[in-house]
């Protein structure tokens, strides 16, 4: 079935709680960075220092002036990133967007069509353009690893680097192995969560900027497309 050009592509609350998530995630980014000056080393355990031995060592100067206002923006971007991410996440379960649009299709599953998703990726041809019907099966499995393994993988190992939360819930020392565990976790996660974000913003630039872009703030596809459903 062809839908009209003026078929929603994204609904409004998918829209929101995108650009919403977009700039929450860039000040976590920035303000994570400063964090990360004061100590940019990694260590498993529960202790570390600028001192002692460590795990990876990151080739960046040690910097203690940006910490304060560092913590203090992460804080308030963590919690608008878990709250607009929670809204996202109730209302992809509510309206049926999480299956719908997230979940692959059993032909999307067989090895040869993953396998010329794939192709189609490393050449700058991904198959998510702004006229596709759905996304492809290497955008959904992206997207839910980053759904349902990353940001909550994120979140727990940040409420670990916490005295107070860690003094209610000590389980999560359990959890992570140690406070500085749940930092080289933390920071791991992040730096996938970057790649992630690298390849989306690749995709975009790939796959038609202005339509997607234009889908994405009015929720309108500029040329009519092909429903699979």
């Amino acid at each position: 079935m062809t839908a009209r050009a003026g078929t929603i592509r994204h609904p409004l609350w998918v829209r929101l709680t995108h650009w919403v998530n977009a700039g929450a995630f860039l000040a976590l980014l920035v303000s994570g960075f400063a964090i990360l000056l004061a100590l940019p080393r990694l260590f498993w355990g529960e202790t570390g220092s600028n001192s002692a031995p460590a795990w990876l060592v990151l080739p960046l100067p040690v910097n203690l002036e940006q910490t304060g206002w560092g913590r203090n923006l992460h804080f308030l971007a963590a919690w608008i990133f878990v709250i607009n991410g929670a809204l996202y996440g109730l209302a992809a379960l509510a309206s049926g967007h999480l299956l719908r649009r997230l979940t692959p299709d059993r032909d999307q599953l067989h090895p040869r069509h993953i396998a010329a998703d794939l192709r189609a990726h490393l050449r700058l041809t991904g198959s998510g353009a702004a006229g596709a019907s759905r996304y492809n099966v290497l955008q959904k499995l992206a997207y839910l690893a980053v759904l349902l393994v990353l940001a909550p993988v994120m979140l727990l190992s940040g409420l670990t680097m916490s005295p107070g939360v860690t003094a209610a819930h000590p389980e999560l020392f359990t959890l992570f192995g140690g406070r500085q565990s749940a930092r080289t976790v933390h920071f791991l996660s992040a730096a996938l969560l970057v790649a992630f974000l690298l390849v989306h913003v690749w995709q975009v630039l790939a796959n038609g900027p202005r339509d997607l872009m234009r889908g994405m703030i009015t929720g309108r596809p500029v040329a009519p497309r092909e429903e699979t459903r």
